[in-house]
């Protein structure tokens, strides 16, 4: 049985669910952003204990499938942006959702706009803009660096979508004493 679970967005999620899973008494299979394979099949009381285990650590179960759909074009959008590879500065994004979720751009725009009230294009920013600031927080790398890691075509282009993102400029927000950061399963 495959549970699909909301705001995983990190290995200490996957960590997490996996051993919620184990301590029910389940086999537990792979376990992924959002999702998890579980062995024997859970009753609808074992969804109900689980799915209550489950909020107070801040996950969902989610049962329907547009939900599900909507999950998952946000965790292939935070493994690519927080985990993947953005160097290529022609990543087409919709080419990559598309390809990862097997459904057509204009379908996965659509409803994730219709449920989210955000464009994708505007959520992959923001979570651009998230690993934006935690490389800045780091330091040990300077802005150019940082804008080719993160597939910008300049630092001046990264600059300009930071300020309009966050409010500030780059180079405020690393001098800043409160350098705000927004927890992904936030965005």
């Amino acid at each position: 049985m495959i549970l699909y679970i909301k705001n995983m967005v990190c290995d200490r999620c996957i960590m997490v669910v996996r051993q919620q899973l184990e301590n029910f008494g389940f086999t537990v299979g792979p376990v992924t952003l959002g999702q998890a394979t579980i062995r024997p099949d859970a009753g609808a009381q074992q969804l109900n204990r689980i799915a209550s285990a489950f909020k107070v650590l801040g996950f969902e179960l989610i049962d329907s499938e547009k939900e599900r759909l909507i999950e998952r074009i946000k965790n292939s959008i935070i493994e690519k942006v927080h985990y993947g590879d953005l160097t290529d500065t022609h990543i087409n994004f919709s080419n990559y959702l598309s390809d990862e979720l097997n459904k057509d751009y204009a379908y996965l725009s659509r409803a994730f706009s219709d449920k989210e009230d955000i464009t994708i294009e505007k959520f992959i920013i923001q979570q651009k803009i998230e690993k934006v600031k935690e490389l800045l927080a780091y330091g040990g790398l300077n802005l150019n660096e940082i804008a080719w890691k993160m597939g910008y075509s300049s630092s001046a282009h990264l600059s300009a979508q930071f300020k309009q993102t966050a409010g500030m400029t780059p180079s405020q927000f690393k001098i800043s004493e409160q350098r705000q950061r927004k927890a992904l399963d936030k965005i």
